[in-house]
């Protein structure tokens, strides 16, 4: 195709994408209504089920967006030529929508499935966004105010009334004075004047969520009402006001809410109000757009590249026996590549550890489960790698990484929060927070349980701690379906021989799992062991496991908050 026939068909091609892009939106935001449709017919199952059907949606639109544009342009499809022009008419017809910021990255995604580039390429592609977020307007139609007339109680109600359900209430005036009770412990209920809230619920798992702000004489304070629906109406579960519990509800560590906006930069740009400390792409992510979130923290890093010196380097604790762990001070990311050989007793196959990685992306992550952001063809200077990190990783992972001169160019890569490894926090850790950790630690296994989900490697050095002291798993080459295992008691040995065998002297499947051997994995000694055993002991029996596995063959989804029973107002009263 010439560059005349490109230009002729630069409005049609640029056109095509956009429709495309439309028809993801449209079957985007149909899914996302019906979250609220689940959530007031207590449909949990269903919930899960349009939770990790909507994350397919975006690549089956790349897909059938790419097929239109074959038949439109032939063979000129895979000349960079075309889709230059393209890209001018898509980005002048792009600018002017709400949504300008999704649109460029789905282009993106169109020209890096056609050319594979390496780095970034500006003549095929958006790299610096046409529209940045914008600061908060008040004025916009994003959000509500509801400003307070009478007593703080008579406030909530408002609020409540500002998001009805087709189910109703089961107490709102009731809920409205609990929570106005639980402001009143912790700020004077004189200093409130109003709340302003985004205009959509927030939708995720077994809850529904109010996302806004208090307005007070000193300052704004963010707030967020936990919704439930326990029996057929709703109620208020817990009202948050501080930016740590409200960050930890958007956590890198759940799954992504269902929340219909039309105007996703300005949604986003409210909840920074709330969460100044959340980066962009976090908060793209966590309302349902983790596309345009992997393109905002890449221009991230981008962007701390070229206004730092910082150089990559290992990352802190043991190094991983399936993958090479490094980070770039300053950026709060952990990179990490899939080795090329594993180390014994690891015998997953590259394939396997990508396929886990797959699994959990679908599955609901119960706040306890890093989120993934997958990489390819990624391109550094090679001074950018302090000594050592480079020789690491060429000769570990030379599958994935490659140096071409100054270059360093990376094929395949994920990305996470970085997070401390829970080894090293203990051994770091006053004796109250070290305790509270290993506490949490227990409450993980509970929580992936509780979502089907069984670990595998049990070693604390899988296992980090958030910002706010959370524990969160992070290793995925070993984690598996609770269901898809056997638990099984240790059988007594036979004689003295049995017991200074170093072979097991019963029979062992790869599905089998003895609970009883996880203190050995555990690694803690006097206190910490006895304060985990006295909290958790259970686990280390197979009674757990199994009541644990029929709930899920029921089909049973169990009750998860994403905050702590001290934020909770109790059992509704009325």
């Amino acid at each position: 195709m010439t560059v005349p026939e490109a230009s002729s068909l630069g409005p049609e091609g640029a056109r095509a994408i956009l429709e495309g892009f439309d028809a993801f939106l449209e079957r985007f935001h149909e899914m996302t209504g019906r979250a609220q449709v689940h959530f007031e017919q207590r449909d949990w199952l269903a919930m899960q089920h349009l939770s990790a059907a909507r994350l397919d949606l975006y690549s089956q639109a790349v897909t059938e967006t790419l097929a239109r544009l074959a038949r439109l342009l032939g063979t000129g499809m895979e000349e960079p030529q075309t889709w230059t022009v393209l890209r001018g008419t898509y980005a002048e017809r792009s600018a002017v929508r709400a949504d300008a910021e999704l649109a460029e990255t789905f282009f993106n995604s169109c020209t890096r499935r056609i050319f594979h580039t390496i780095g970034v390429d500006p003549a095929v592609e958006f790299v610096a966004p046409a529209v940045p977020l914008p600061q908060y307007d008040p004025a916009g139609d994003g959000t509500t105010t509801v400003t307070r007339t009478g007593s703080l109680a008579e406030l909530f109600a408002e609020i409540l009334r500002h998001a009805p359900f087709s189910v109703g209430y089961r107490d709102l005036e009731g809920d409205a004075l609990r929570i106005a009770r639980a402001l009143e412990a912790r700020i004077p209920a004189r200093m409130v004047s109003a709340a302003e809230l985004a205009r959509p619920v927030f939708f995720r798992g077994k809850g529904a969520y109010l996302v806004g702000r208090l307005r007070t004489d000193a300052e704004d304070l963010p707030l967020l009402l936990a919704l439930t629906n326990p029996e057929g109406r709703i109620e208020v579960d817990a009202v948050l006001v501080t930016e740590d519990d409200v960050s930890v509800v958007f956590s890198f560590a759940h799954s992504y809410f269902f929340v219909q906006t039309e105007r996703p930069r300005e949604l986003v740009a409210f909840l920074r109000l709330l969460m100044p400390r959340k980066p962009v792409a976090e908060l793209y992510t966590s309302i349902g757009f983790n596309k345009h979130g992997k393109t905002e923290l890449y221009r991230s890093l981008l962007r701390h590249l070229e206004t730092t010196d910082d150089r990559f380097e290992i990352a802190p604790g043991q190094r991983g026996m399936v993958m090479c762990v490094f980070t770039l001070p300053g950026f709060d990311v952990a990179f990490k590549v899939i080795r090329d050989r594993f180390d014994p007793p690891k015998t997953a196959t590259h394939r396997e550890v990508m396929d886990k990685y797959r699994l959990v992306f679908h599955h609901d992550r119960a706040g306890r489960l890093a989120d993934v952001q997958e990489f390819e063809h990624l391109e550094f200077d090679r001074a950018r790698f302090a000594p050592g990190v480079l020789e690491e990783l060429t000769s570990l992972a030379s599958r994935s990484v490659l140096v071409l001169g100054e270059r360093v160019v990376i094929r395949h890569l994920y990305t996470e929060r970085c997070l401390r490894p829970l080894d090293v926090y203990l051994r770091e850790a006053d004796p109250k927070a070290a305790r509270d950790a290993v506490l949490d630690y227990g409450q993980v296994v509970r929580d992936l349980a509780a979502t089907n989900i069984f670990p595998g490697d049990m070693l604390l050095k899988n296992f980090g701690v958030s910002r706010h002291g959370r524990l969160i798993f992070y290793d995925y080459d070993e984690l598996c379906l609770l269901t898809d295992l056997r638990f099984r008691e240790l059988p007594p040995p036979r004689d003295e021989f049995d017991e200074m065998a170093n072979e097991p002297w019963y029979h062992v499947t790869e599905r089998d799992v003895f609970p009883a051997e996880f203190r050995y994995f555990l690694g803690l000694e006097d206190d910490l062991l006895r304060s985990f055993l006295e909290a958790h002991g259970e686990l280390l029996g197979v009674d757990f496991w199994l009541r644990m596995q029929e709930f899920h063959r029921r089909g049973e989804v169990l009750d998860l908050y994403p905050y702590c029973d001290a934020r909770r107002l109790g059992p509704a009263r009325g």
